[in-house]
């Protein structure tokens, strides 16, 4: 009887079927039926029908006057209104602005031809409810970069850095390649402008230096071996058509931060930290390029052979590029089981873990917690 009536769950009832409702339920009642069960016969809740009997009461027509309801509205905007509205909305004058403004505009003319809602509502059924003027079109947000490196060579990061000079307004800029996985400054350079062009010579000498050839069908479904990946930032410099088809060349991937987003590039913002706040870093600015090169020269030197990483076990970026980083931290673990295996006594739990970071990560995704409903069953016995 309810699919017979009303077509189905969710459907809109017209008022002669709420009304045939009405009477059906009030005979069933009236020969001793209950109304709850007779309403779940035409497959209506109580509520539902005194609600439709307090419609159909006293001078009640019984139309439905809910939101989305099919009625018939008395100030509903004729056909022709609707075309009126749509050819304003679409002159010159009009074709660049809101309703917002359009509607005050024709309201200094002595016109009025419907509310600013109309406008809008109007528009959105023709289709026609855009962005309006030159203004773009919001974008989606870039998607996360996720790079995982697991041994030297594999994922490079790289950025440029403002250098102070005695000149007013005259910078240097400071080039560095920093492996992700090691730490390792590969690459640094020195130079009065920022250019692609710098940066691909730059990039190919790290690439000699380091012996990394271009994989066996790079480009292809055919390539076994990983490409190293480039990330960097969204400056001019790194997005350089002259950049892009030397890495090509090179057989290099290259990958970039979202906008604005600085934590995208850890690791070259974290190195130019280490840079900016050395104890002998100069107090003055540099007075000429030569200047600036050989203070960058001993900085690289002692960063890579001296400089004791926290992130790597407190070995040399160097020690654990060249692979003797975890004979180091494997002696140091001997030094610390044996001072154990000593004084028992003095160490209530485990020792120092001296084990080297296995993955290094830009952007790890999170772990989600297991669901407790995803956990096994243990039955008792």
């Amino acid at each position: 009887m309810g699919s017979l009536l009303f077509g189905g769950r969710g459907r809109l009832t017209s008022a002669a079927h709420r009304q045939k409702a009405i009477e059906l339920i009030s005979e069933a009642n009236a020969a001793g039926a209950a109304l709850v069960p007779a309403c779940c016969e035409i497959g209506i809740s109580l509520r539902t029908l005194k609600r439709w009997r307090k419609a159909f009461g006293g001078d009640g027509d019984g139309v439905d006057r809910r939101k989305g309801s099919d009625r018939l509205v008395d100030h509903r905007l004729s056909e022709e209104e609707r075309q009126r509205i749509l050819l304003t909305c679409n002159q010159p004058e009009y074709a660049s602005l809101p309703p917002g403004q359009i509607v005050p505009a024709l309201a200094d003319q002595g016109l009025f031809i419907g509310s600013e809602s109309s406008f809008y509502r109007v528009l959105h059924q023709a289709g026609q409810c855009n962005r309006r003027g030159r203004a773009r079109l919001p974008q989606e947000p870039r998607s996360v970069p996720r790079l995982r490196a697991d041994r030297p060579n594999q994922v490079w990061s790289w950025d440029i850095s403002f250098l102070p000079t005695t000149v007013r307004g005259v910078w240097l800029y400071l080039y560095l390649v920093v492996d992700v996985w090691s730490r390792k400054v590969v690459a640094w350079d020195v130079a009065e402008v920022e250019s692609a062009d710098i940066a691909a010579d730059l990039v190919q000498r790290a690439c000699l230096k380091e012996r990394y050839r271009r994989p066996s069908g790079f480009g292809s479904h055919q390539c076994q071996q990983q490409p190293l990946i480039l990330h960097a930032d969204n400056g001019n410099a790194m997005r350089g058509a002259t950049l892009e088809s030397r890495l090509e060349e090179m057989g290099v991937l290259r990958s970039f931060s979202r906008p604005r987003v600085s934590n995208d590039n850890p690791y070259s913002e974290s190195l130019f930290r280490t840079v900016k706040y050395r104890p002998d870093y100069p107090s003055r600015p540099f007075a000429s390029k030569d200047e600036a090169c050989e203070w960058v020269c001993a900085f690289v030197d002692w960063y890579n052979h001296r400089h004791h990483h926290s992130a790597i076990k407190f070995v040399t970026p160097h020690q654990r590029h060249s692979g003797t980083a975890n004979a180091i931290c494997q002696q140091r673990a001997d030094v610390y089981e044996k001072a154990r295996r000593a004084n028992p006594t003095r160490w209530s739990r485990h020792t120092r873990c001296w084990s080297q970071p296995a993955e290094v990560w830009i952007n790890k995704p999170t772990e989600e917690p297991v669901p407790l409903l995803a956990l096994p069953l243990i039955q008792v016995a």
